[in-house]
């Protein structure tokens, strides 16, 4: 009975690891590039984007589409083990994007966590967040 359990438990967060696919970045020429997008919805108030590739970026912004969400933070790991957090408190309406986020100077990102609150009772709505870096090639 134990073995079943921890079988279903292994199973379980096996799945949570690999529903989350990275976003491999191949691009990298000096401009804006989408580094990866997510859906979220009104079940979950986290979620994040893991990056491999070319993961050097000098800024980055988050664009929101299909529907608003209240973006409270996002937290941005780096490869070498530092984080940067950085509070944004306030809704992004659909269509809308944060303001650019400057990393003072390129640097490899690991993965981006984001904290939000979906807006409105429509739970066919979902918004689909993207994030966006800035390559300047300045570091090379």
């Amino acid at each position: 009975m134990k073995k079943i359990v921890l079988m279903l438990l292994l199973a379980a967060s096996s799945a949570s690891i690999w529903a989350q696919t990275p976003k491999v970045v191949i691009n990298d020429k000096s401009g804006w590039h989408k580094i990866g997008e997510t859906i979220v919805s009104l079940d979950k108030e986290t979620d994040k984007i893991l990056i491999v590739g070319a993961n050097r970026f000098a800024a980055v912004k988050i664009k929101v589409t299909e529907a608003p969400i209240r973006l409270e933070s996002f937290d941005i790991f780096y490869n070498n083990g530092q984080k940067k957090s950085v509070k944004i408190g306030q809704e992004i309406k659909h269509e809308g994007e944060t303001s650019v986020v400057d990393l003072g100077g390129e640097k490899n990102i690991k993965k981006v966590e984001f904290y939000y609150h979906t807006i409105g009772q429509e739970k066919d709505k979902k918004a689909h967040v993207e994030l966006w870096g800035l390559k300047t090639n300045t570091n090379k």
